[in-house]
């Protein structure tokens, strides 16, 4: 049920926002519209809780990473090759070179417990790349407001492994080591504190990073060494509600393709390998989109946005409406590895390399400190 809740977000997103567009504010129709944003913005929160609080930079690469679910689950399972696995440094950063995945997801390799989590949970993947796509600025809005709920909570705090700023509002979460990204593992329901949308619990993905020990506030930590080419393209401008990106650095993990937006993030529809779009809106606007090699210099990959469909609240789908795209884009990722019969289990293990902890998830529930 989990994955259909989660299904309806990108569509609710952008229904909300035509209507926040066209309404007068006046009498039922702005009642209706402020119901609208508000399951919006519910919905948003209970999606980007198990992410929210993680470092700044890894958070991006996550949401933009997320847009790209074939190419998600295309890396995931290129570290089941255990040489891939054990590959460190420089050794990884040239073998990626070679891969034609979005940056994002190349940048989220070094982090292999993330990268199955999004592969495992292709829905919620899904959901939250159309999000993003969708509203940038929405999706930003929740962010913050789930770390100022945590913040309150007293569960969000400047660590050894971690520094939390809070400037004019905004709250920044940056690591503490420049060799180091410590990616903390939370369950929402602990650290949010009292959960203010009971319609819309947070989500929760436990198991993926294997055996951790929790700490007094509720988290674990996994230490991540920094892979320079990797890291540090991509920055949250948080006041303008945008990503800003080195273009250069990108270019050289795009194999000398800049960025689509060029200073500034966008989707580039190329890196989408076929997954059909699933919010109308957003379908139509990317419908035909070109691709690197055929599309016009300033524009390249990035179609012009098309005229918007009339908003109907008829467009919102039902809350538990699923896209059911997760098993179509688990399929395409799996073509031409038929001869594995069954989803392999990771375990942690040990020496160099990566190491991937867990399994599926387990379902909800207090996770034992």
């Amino acid at each position: 049920m989990k994955g259909k809740r989660l299904g309806a977000v990108a569509c609710a997103v952008l229904a909300g926002l035509l209507m926040t567009q066209t309404a007068h504010g006046q009498g039922p129709a702005a009642a209706s519209e402020q119901t609208a944003t508000q399951t919006n913005a519910a919905q948003l929160d209970q999606m980007l809780a198990p992410i929210a609080l993680y470092p700044d930079e890894l958070l991006a690469q996550i949401l933009m990473a997320a847009g790209y679910p074939l190419e998600v689950a295309e890396a995931d399972r290129w570290l089941d090759d255990p040489d891939n696995a054990a590959l460190g440094d420089g050794d990884l950063a040239a073998a990626l070179e070679q891969q034609s995945w979005d940056p994002s997801v190349k940048s989220l390799v070094p982090f292999p417990q993330v990268l199955h989590m999004m592969a495992s949970q292709l829905d919620w993947t899904e959901s939250l790349g159309e999000a993003f796509i969708a509203d940038p600025n929405a999706v930003a809005d929740s962010i913050q407001r789930l770390r100022r709920q945590a913040e309150a909570a007293g569960e969000l705090r400047t660590t050894p492994q971690e520094v939390v700023t809070d400037q004019d509002g905004v709250i920044t979460i940056t690591p503490t080591s420049s060799d180091t990204v410590d990616v903390p593992d939370y369950e929402p329901s602990v650290v949010y504190g009292s959960w203010p949308n009971p319609d819309y619990p947070p989500d929760f993905f436990p198991d993926y990073f294997g055996s951790c020990a929790y700490d007094e506030f509720g988290y674990c930590w996994l230490a991540v060494p920094i892979i320079a080419p990797l890291w540090g393209w991509d920055h949250w401008d948080w006041r303008r509600h945008r990503l800003d990106i080195d273009q250069d650095r990108f270019a050289r993990l795009n194999h000398g393709q800049p960025p689509v937006g060029g200073e500034v993030w966008r989707h580039d529809p190329s890196h989408r390998q076929g997954v059909p779009y699933q919010a109308p809106a957003i379908r139509q606007r990317f419908q035909g989109a070109p691709t690197p090699q055929n599309a016009p210099g300033g524009a390249r990959g990035y179609p012009p946005p098309a005229p918007q469909p009339s908003p109907t609240i008829e467009r919102i789908p039902p809350t538990y409406e699923s896209y059911g795209q997760g098993a179509d884009v688990r399929a395409q990722a799996q073509r031409g590895a038929s001869s594995r019969a069954s989803p392999p289990s990771y375990q942690p293990r040990g020496g160099g390399g990566f190491s991937r902890g867990g399994g599926a998830p387990s379902g909800g529930g207090r996770i034992p400190r």
